[in-house]
């Protein structure tokens, strides 16, 4: 479970950094600040988790597919 949630909190910092970097670096709290007003699609303060989970679920799937490719093959 410790690892699960270290690789969702990966996830996070890296779609977080990567889609916000010049906002981390030049006024990190004011992002941070103006959260609750964000307009991402629709979805408000909550677009961080949503598109999270949204990459952590393809993370699952994508290892469940090769954990069965790899069970098919190592018989």
């Amino acid at each position: 479970m410790k690892k699960q949630f270290f690789i969702f909190m990966g996830i996070f910092l890296f779609l977080a950094i990567g889609m916000h970097i010049t906002e981390w670096f030049s006024h990190p709290v004011e992002h941070l600040l103006a959260l609750p007003s964000a307009g991402a699609y629709g979805l408000g303060m909550l677009h961080p988790l949503i598109f999270t989970l949204l990459a952590y679920f393809i993370f699952i799937l994508v290892s469940f597919i090769g954990r069965m490719i790899q069970k098919t093959f190592s018989k």
